[in-house]
């Protein structure tokens, strides 16, 4: 399989049981392959939570690095998106010239000089992008940012936004040619439909993302995704919602 699926399982950033459980869901349906198992959930700070999930962080990286050395195509699946505190920088050290395509209803570009939660999964991109020392290194260019489906930004990391050049996608078309990875947090999705643990009224339906995703790989070159934030109870849903990154 030239898209092979990896669960992880492990603690990053996790406030209750429900990503862990929404992953090893979804794992489940998709035949992944599961890694770790979950930690106990808790409330902590960014600085303890960044301390405590560090072997699930390294973990995360390890995973795509084995995939890109191997000359495959991986995908991983997660219950926060503070994993790609991890991944990215792996993602930009194989793939220099890569973009990520980040799908998710948050911006996650806080620092800590700007977040008001102190909740690590709403920093990780900024940390990926050097804004931050997150300690697991950085080098994405904001720049190489696609962003879609972004609609519930904090006044800080907006402004962080505008001042870096992520970009905006308005149409697949805009991607063509281009190497991506895809950052998929399901929260991308109408909450209406898709339960998520931090909601942002609107968003996409599953046929919306669905078609999207299939357009995406039309037209780019996908070399790997991340998946996050899987609902317990609507794994099917999601799992026909990706399907166009897995074929």
């Amino acid at each position: 399989m030239d898209r092979p699926v990896t669960a992880l399982l492990c603690r990053t950033s996790d406030r209750g049981p429900q990503a862990a459980a929404g992953t090893h869901e979804l794992a489940e349906l998709l035949d992944a392959r599961i890694v770790g198992s979950p930690g106990e959930p808790r409330s902590a700070g960014w600085e303890k939570d960044l301390d405590a999930s560090r072997g699930c962080l390294l973990e995360a990286g390890g995973q795509l690095d084995d995939g890109f050395t191997a000359g495959r195509r991986p995908v991983l699946l997660a219950g926060e998106c503070s994993i790609s505190v991890g991944t990215l920088p792996v993602v930009v050290g194989h793939h220099p010239a890569a973009r990520v395509l980040w799908l998710d209803a948050h911006g996650d570009f806080n620092t800590p000089a700007t977040t008001s939660s102190g909740y690590l999964g709403g920093m990780c991109l900024a940390g990926a992008c050097g804004l931050w020392d997150t300690g697991f290194g950085a080098g994405l260019d904001p720049a190489r940012v696609i962003m879609h489906g972004v609609r519930d930004v904090e006044a800080g990391e907006r402004v962080a936004l505008d001042r870096s050049g992520v970009y905006r996608l308005e149409e697949p078309a805009q991607l063509a040619g281009m190497t991506l990875f895809v950052h998929l947090d399901l929260d991308v999705l109408d909450p209406d439909v898709f339960p998520a643990t931090y909601p942002a009224a609107g968003g996409l339906s599953p046929r919306a993302l669905r078609e999207l995703l299939a357009q995406v790989v039309r037209v780019a070159d996908v070399v790997g995704a991340e998946i996050t934030a899987a609902a317990p109870g609507y794994g099917e849903l999601a799992a026909d919602a990706i399907a166009p990154l897995l074929d």
